[in-house]
This record gives structure tokens, sequence and C-alpha cells, in this order.
């Protein structure tokens, strides 16, 4: 059999239960759904470290972000690391970037218009890419390493995904198989789409989940963190539907892109992969953003189908951002060079395998620089097993126990069971996991001790004189 086309759809801020095909009762996503009908759809997909920088470094690289002390944002990932390219380049792929990257460094409107230099766009063979814009009626890209300026009209998805369509409708070399992402920016902020949905979506009322603007004292912990009082309650919920409607418009490329892989004969041998880098709060919790191990946040898409993988399954296992690079090169029947953390799902997920042999996954946060941001100086680590999840959360005297949920009885995380001598069994074997997989990847942080479990990596005084 010849080697399958790999097609990547790579949302921004997407949280995987504003999905038709994952519980959404307000949004009909019928073209997403058909392609988690025609595969495997992951229940409890994870994002490791839940914001835009650290997911794509770890997409890119199959690394923790941790390796590299990476912060939310403003970071450059180096030209030495071997990325996702590589592997398909050496493997004798055609590869191709589109869209949004993020990977190169800084924050702010000077930078939303900068080429991303060559010798930094991961060695994709086709660039037709942008750092970050934020702005999706006023969207450029850059092809290759010519530094002007194409805009991406009139939307920016619709502009994204008409981009890989032209590159995929016209390959110099259509004998070799593809390896392409389609990278896209909404339905990150700001709140906008096409006026049409836009309109529709803000004359309805919408059924709000139990946990909206349901702010508690575990919230108040983290440290500036932008409570949505009821004096917000309409702000917010403006904002979530504007997002319906982004979504929206999201799954009616998706349908256009199936249809356009059927009208040039590639539906066939190729493998198409849904996903979003993170979610975001929409007013879950009284909270608006990302950053945070609740399921909204944390909780993405993962939804694998095409050629050579059955159709119609669920699949319950946690996966994390580690297992993406393992799984897209096992899904293409690549080797990586190197060892990696993550763990190739590629069996899973084609039927030859039916459980995996681990406890659950690490999720993290390492660290937040920007003073006004919510976890400013606050790291967490969670472990998230198949029905629980644990949360440690810590400052200057290392990361102690924060939350324990239940997420079979309790999906919407308002029974936190931290404090609970029920469950303080569960609670310590969670807390021995985390450390384990902490310990075995290098994580540098703090893991006070707990639980009668030693602590790890704890910070000792050095006293100098006598």
């Amino acid at each position: 059999m010849a080697q399958p086309n790999l097609l990547i759809i790579l949302t921004d801020q997407l949280r995987r239960q504003a999905l038709g095909c994952y519980g959404e009762t307000n949004l009909p996503t019928p073209n997403i759904d058909t392609l988690a009908d025609g595969g495997v759809r992951f229940a409890n997909s994870c994002s490791t470290y839940p914001i835009c920088v650290p997911f794509r470094f770890t997409m890119m690289t199959g690394q923790y972000a941790h390796t590299r002390q990476i912060p939310g944002i403003n970071w450059r990932m180096s030209p030495a690391e071997r990325t996702l390219a590589d592997e398909f380049n050496d493997a004798g792929y055609d590869t191709a970037y589109v869209g949004k990257w993020h990977l190169y460094g800084g924050s702010g409107p000077s930078l939303m218009k900068r080429p991303v230099p060559r010798e930094y766009q991961g060695r994709w063979h086709k660039w037709q890419g942008f750092e970050f814009r934020n702005s999706h009626f006023d969207s450029v890209y850059f092809e290759d390493d010519d530094p002007t300026p194409h805009p991406l009209k009139p939307y920016q998805t619709d502009g994204c995904f008409d981009v890989a369509m032209r590159y995929l409708q016209n390959r110099p070399q259509p004998q070799k198989p593809f390896c392409c992402v389609v990278s896209v920016e909404p339905p990150h902020p700001p709140y906008e789409a096409p006026a049409e949905l836009e309109e529709k979506w803000l004359q309805r009322d919408l059924d709000l989940p139990p946990n909206f603007m349901a702010s508690s004292e575990d919230d108040l912990r983290i440290t500036n963190a932008r409570l949505a009082c009821e004096t917000e309650r309409e702000a917010v919920l403006r904002q979530r539907k504007v997002y319906y409607a982004m979504v929206e418009n999201l799954d009616q490329n998706v349908g256009r892109m199936r249809a356009f892989l059927k009208e040039q004969g590639l539906d066939e041998n190729t493998i198409v992969v849904f996903l979003s880098d993170h979610g975001e709060m929409g007013g879950a919790h009284g909270l608006r953003n990302k950053q945070l191990p609740y399921e909204e946040s944390a909780g993405i898409p993962l939804i694998v189908s095409g050629c050579g993988i059955p159709a119609g399954r669920v699949c319950d296992e946690p996966t994390c951002t580690e297992d993406l690079f393992p799984i897209l090169c096992g899904l293409a029947g690549i080797s990586p060079r190197d060892d990696l953390p993550g763990q190739d799902l590629s069996p899973l997920i084609r039927g030859e395998q039916h459980q995996l042999d681990r406890d659950g996954v690490m999720l993290e946060f390492v660290m937040e620089q920007r003073p006004k941001m919510s976890l400013f100086n606050q790291s967490w680590r969670a472990f998230r097993s198949r029905r629980y999840k644990y949360t440690v959360l810590g400052e200057s005297e290392g990361m102690q126990p924060w939350q324990f949920f239940d997420l079979e009885s309790d999906p919407y995380e308002l029974n936190n069971l931290i404090g609970g001598a029920e469950h303080e069994s569960l609670i310590r074997q969670h807390h021995q996991w985390l450390r384990q997989r902490m310990s075995e990847t290098g994580d540098h942080a703090w893991l006070a001790e707990a639980f009668g479990i030693e602590a790890l990596n704890a910070w000792v005084p050095c006293h100098i004189g006598g």
C-alpha cells in the first residue's frame, strides 16, 4: 500500500465540548461530526500545556515544554530542534505549512504582520504561514522566504483553507505523498465571525452548562484570574455566542475541504487529523480564558479519519500533546529518529490495540511572565487518569494539592474532593503517578511533600560561612 497523505487541521482555542460529536447541544457541527463518524474520536484528549506557544512547540518536536522552560508566550523555537517536518521530509513526503505558526517569538501589534524567517519555519518544504495575527478580517500570509504579505480574504479561516486547497491542487510533485498542516486562529479571540453567522447567533438563546459563572474558592487561588462576576454576564454570553458563530464557520470549511479531497480523488489515500491547541473557559467557573487544568481549557478535540482508519470508534483513553508527534509519524508508517516521551497511538487508532499500558497523562503549566495575566508567578501540574484528574498548584514553597475531580460523576468539575478522607487513597495514588512522571521526564518544578510522599526538586537553603 502506498504511503498515505496526511492532512492536519489545527484550530486555535477550540474546546472539545463545543462540537456536536462531543456533546454540544447549542451548535450542530455536521461536517466535523461526519469526519468523526468516519474514523476515531478521542473522548478524553488533552492539551498538556493549554496555551498556544508551548502546545505548538510540543506538536512540532514531541518534547515536553518543561524541558525548554517554555513560558506561556514570548518564546522562540531554535532552528536546531528536530521537527515533524524533518521526519516527513526524510520519509520522502511533500511537506507544507499553511497559517498560524506562533513559534518565532514575541507578541504585540508590531509583530502581527512580520514574516517568519526561512530558518525559523521548521523546514516545511512549502511555507504559506504567518506568526500570528489576532485579526480575522485583516490577516496575511507569507510564502517561503518572500517578505511580501498576501491577504487572507475575506475571513482568515476561509482564506487559509483556500490557500491549502490551491497548494494541494497544484503541487509540483503530485506523485509524492503529502503532509500538510492547515492552522487557523478562529475561534481564538478576537470574537468576530462572518456577519451573517454572527448576526444569527446573537439572536439565539443558549443552553448553558451548570458551571457557567459558578466561581468557587478554588478559583480564587489563581493569581490575577479575571472572575466573570454577574455584571459581566451579558458580555460573556455575547462572546460565547460569537464563539459558536466562529465554530460554525470552521465546520463549514471542514465540509469544503472534505468535498475538495473527494473531487480531487485524494480522499481514498488521505488521513485527516482534526485537533486544537487548547480550549477556553467561556464563562465556566466564572473564568474567560485558558491556561487552566479545567476540561474547558485543557480538553481538546482529537479526530482521526480516512484511509485505513476504522469508522465509528470512540476511544476513552486520555491523550496528551506529547503523543501527537509519534501518532502522526505512526499513521504514515514513520519511526521517529529520536526517543520521544509520548506514545504512538496509531495501533490503537487502527484497532490493532484496545487499551494503553499506562495509568494516564501529565498536564502542566510552567510559567507566566506577564504580570497582568492569570497564574503570574504560579505553576501547576496535573495527572489525568481515565476517570479522575488531580492537580497541584504552587508558588515559592512548592506545588501542593489543589483539586481532585471525579470526571465520571462530576464532568463539570463542581465538587472538589481534595480534602475528603473518603478519596485519600485515590488522591495519594494520583500524586504518586504525577511525581513519577515528573521525575522520569526531568521536570524541574518543586512538588511539595504530600500524603507521606517525599517532595521532588525541593529547594534547600544554602548557608555560607560558619
